[in-house]
């Protein structure tokens, strides 16, 4: 038994073959990379930020990012670090996650050896039941993964808001001791503009500070300055609901090359 699937036929489709063609359509079309990925596995990427929002919204930004998944090595275990946008902890899911497509099974091995370096960490299936930022992943995982769906393993992790470093470091530390290769999603939207909000930095020009305000975290970002990106975040008060997770990620990452696919 896994975590049922909450948010199909609201986030996503809700049924196998209608899921399958809304990815697809998330590949093939406006603003996707214009294919679906070629299986060829070749190569190894550590990691990827993708957005959690509805496919219709954000789903062809998604595919970008999935596609260098499908393309590249199939890993042993695909980290799914998401925002607990409840704020209730840092949540570690061991259940497993249930999608139309089938059950994405966790890895409860290298979940037991993460708790046991990280004290912040607990089990806490209540916090993954009402939460999305997770469960829209699975989905397109499986998709990218579904030569090989039956060894497909993950493990689900919602932040609050957590010593980054720590848990960075932590984080690599389990992987380089299972002898894993292990690929990292982190799931964050970037900057939630608006009243429902709360946050209304500007009143002219939208479009282009928004697009200058994420573009900025991009960049820290992508010289894998997890403290700068956080001091950004903190000093312009930013929404990126997945700060911690990012942070996090770049905490483990070290000497890795960052590719901007799609913005």
């Amino acid at each position: 038994m896994g975590r049922k699937a909450v948010f199909a036929g609201q986030f996503y489709e809700g049924q196998e073959q209608l899921l399958e063609k809304q990815i697809i359509e998330c590949f093939e079309g406006k603003n996707g990379p214009g294919a679906t990925p070629l299986i060829k596995r070749s190569g190894k990427i550590k990691a990827i930020i993708a957005p959690h929002a509805g496919y219709v919204y954000s789903g062809p930004c998604a595919a970008w990012a999935y596609k260098e998944i499908a393309e590249s090595e199939f890993a042993d275990l695909y980290i799914i670090i998401g925002p607990n946008h409840s704020g209730t902890g840092n949540a570690v899911s061991i259940q497993g996650y249930e999608t139309p497509f089938g059950l994405a099974r966790v890895d409860q091995e290298f979940a037991k050896s993460l708790l046991e370096k990280n004290d912040e960490l607990k089990i806490d299936e209540t916090a993954h039941e009402g939460e999305h930022s997770i469960e829209v992943q699975v989905p397109f995982l499986q998709f990218a993964t579904k030569d090989k769906m039956h060894e497909l393993k993950i493990l689900p992790i919602l932040l609050s808001e957590i010593d980054y470093m720590k848990f960075g470091l932590d984080l690599k530390e389990t992987i380089i001791d299972s002898g894993k290769n292990v690929v990292i999603i982190v799931s964050s939207d970037f900057t939630h503009y608006g009243h429902n909000y709360h946050h209304i930095p500007f009143s002219t020009d939208v479009k282009k500070n928004i697009y200058e305000l994420d573009r900025k975290a991009i960049d820290l970002i992508e010289k894998l300055d997890a403290d700068g990106f956080i001091k950004y975040i903190d000093e312009t008060m930013g929404t990126v609901c997945g700060a911690f997770p990012i942070a996090s990620l770049l905490k483990s990452l070290k000497d890795a090359k960052v590719e901007l696919l799609q913005f």
